[in-house]
């Protein structure tokens, strides 16, 4: 497979600006590999296939807000950083991005929030964009954290042409979400309400949670023909003993287990026994899904609609078979699907 397989013409229009109304009221394109059948249906119609003791594995991962615009000491120009990874909690160093970077060199000085009560140091170029700061704030790192949280804006994709709202710090959570470490949202969870993941507990459905912390890496374009030469960014990965325990337990009953989303899926596969259980895991993963791929754990999975030739496309057409994903992707363009983080789910069993 190349990159060139992945390529498809999507409309401008069918990118998701804002959320459905209510999560679980999306559109749900439900795929059956073996049928080779595609329906339409809504989101909270997910339930109607799944039993009891049946998985369905979540990514417990929270969104923090990534996005700080600062000022340039000296000439005052307006900067945007992204933050990606704490690199020392101690010494408050942190991986960033800087927009525009051309400007931002070592030992620049940025000042945050209308009283310049926090002040970064850039100390290190790590890339074109990327910078290594050093924060200065006058206080315990549970305040400096408050302070990050208070200047710091969710961190919505670029794409989406408008500016945040405060529906936005919500809507751009998944309502599970607990473990704070992630600059974007596993999109798939963003569907679920309360009001379903209630009636699918009632039902017998179980849950079990991983937490893999999402970063911008999961969106840089692959630039490679050759998608065997393609680099993963790397991201921290947390799966318990207790999630081994319900998925394995699963798996024995030849029940379904369901990923939620690219991540949880990625998850699964970057801790697989030899004889194809699920392992605890605490680290890091860079693993990246490409066709031909044979899982190992989960046997269906809930997933927004991807760009072209992005890598969670490649990881879907691994997963659906590539002639099949082709043509439900055909027919969401054709039926006006809405398209990437805050649009509409797939179902693949």
């Amino acid at each position: 497979m190349k990159l060139s397989n992945f390529n498809f013409n999507l409309p401008p229009e069918l990118l998701a600006e804002f959320p459905a109304e209510n999560r679980d009221e999306a559109r749900l394109m439900v795929v059956n590999r073996k049928a080779g059948t595609i329906e339409h249906k809504l989101f909270k119609d997910l339930i109607d296939y799944f039993d009891e003791g049946d998985v369905m594995v979540l990514n417990n991962t929270k969104v923090f807000p990534a996005r700080l615009y600062g000022n340039k000491e000296k000439t005052g120009a307006r900067i945007e950083v992204f933050l990606l990874r704490e690199l020392n909690e101690e010494q408050r160093l942190w991986d960033v991005l800087v927009d525009p970077a051309r400007k931002i060199r070592i030992g620049n000085k940025l000042y945050f929030g209308n009283d310049d009560s926090l002040v970064a140091e850039v100390i290190d170029n790590t890339t074109s964009r990327g910078r290594t700061l050093r924060f200065l704030y006058d206080g315990s790192y549970e305040e400096f954290r408050l302070k990050l949280r208070e200047l710091g804006e969710t961190p919505i994709p670029k794409y989406i042409n408008r500016e945040v709202t405060p529906e936005d710090e919500e809507r751009y959570q998944t309502i599970y979400a607990t473990e704070e470490g992630a600059v974007a949202a596993p999109t798939a969870g963003l569907h679920f309400s309360k009001h379903l993941l209630k009636r699918l507990e009632i039902k017998g459905v179980d849950f079990a949670k991983v937490t893999l912390h999402i970063g911008l890496g999961t969106f840089n374009p692959v630039e490679v023909e050759d998608l065997s030469k393609h680099k993963m960014d790397s991201e921290e990965l947390i799966i318990t003993q207790e999630a081994c325990d319900i998925v394995n337990k699963a798996k024995a009953n030849k029940k379904k287990i369901c990923a939620v989303g690219t991540t949880s899926m990625r998850a699964l596969e970057s801790s697989v026994s030899s004889n194809q259980t699920l392992n605890p895991f605490e680290g890091w993963t860079n693993k990246f899904i490409f066709p031909p791929y044979d899982f190992s754990i989960a046997d269906c999975m809930v997933t927004n609609f991807h760009m072209p030739k992005s890598t969670l496309l490649m990881m879907i057409s691994a997963f659906t078979g590539h002639d099949l994903m082709m043509k439900a992707y055909d027919e969401a363009v054709k039926e006006g699907y809405k398209f990437y983080s805050y649009g509409d789910a797939m179902l693949i069993l």
